[in-house]
């Protein structure tokens, strides 16, 4: 214990994120925007978002639906969105019947709409469900977006637009997922005058 350095450790990881966030400013706008054209297109479709990942990533699906279906900031109107990691009587039914790998696919088939946008999370861009969740949503004639890091892996052949941090550090990827997630909650909600910036 004597050896760790608490004020390295505080400045290190603070300077890192910040060195992330400022290559992620540059890198994603575009892309971004792109994802933002296509969640307005969903919703004013009458369609719906549908978020899933893995771990952490489920954890991120839940929170930007929920932000979605209930509130951002203030009062408006709900948001059509649902993670696919909440239902655990699916996620295990799926998991002992069809195999782990299916645990997306099979949802996006049940719930998917052409006109839907799938989205996707996964650092590594290799989540094996994940993948087969953006190719069901594919070829039922979803639109797909996915959040990746760690160069894409092989996410972006699977995407209509991938937003992939520059970084290899889970920690940081998964820092700049939450954000980009907000930022299209925020995003999405003016766009469609529900809130006034």
């Amino acid at each position: 214990m004597g050896s760790f350095d608490l004020e390295r450790f505080w400045a290190g990881e603070l300077a890192d994120h910040l060195e992330v966030a400022a290559r992620t400013r540059v890198a994603l706008r575009a892309p971004f925007a792109k994802l933002l054209d296509l969640a307005v297109a969903a919703i004013q479709g009458g369609g719906k978002i549908l978020f899933f990942g893995n771990g952490g990533s489920a954890g991120d699906a839940q929170h930007l639906a929920t932000e979605l279906a209930v509130r951002y900031v203030g009062d408006r109107a709900p948001i059509a969105a649902i993670a696919l990691t909440t239902d655990s009587s699916a996620l295990t039914a799926i998991g002992n019947d069809l195999g782990f790998d299916q645990l997306f696919a099979r949802q996006v088939a049940a719930l998917g709409r052409p006109g839907d946008l799938a989205v996707g999370i996964t650092t590594s861009g290799k989540s094996r469900n994940v993948l087969l969740g953006l190719e069901t949503a594919q070829r039922q004639g979803l639109r797909t977006a996915g959040l990746g890091g760690r160069g894409g892996g092989e996410l972006p052949g699977y995407c209509d637009v991938a937003l992939i941090v520059p970084s290899d550090v889970t920690a940081r990827i998964q820092e700049m997922h939450i954000t980009l997630g907000q930022m299209l909650c925020g995003a999405l909600e003016q766009r469609l005058d529900l809130v006034r910036p």
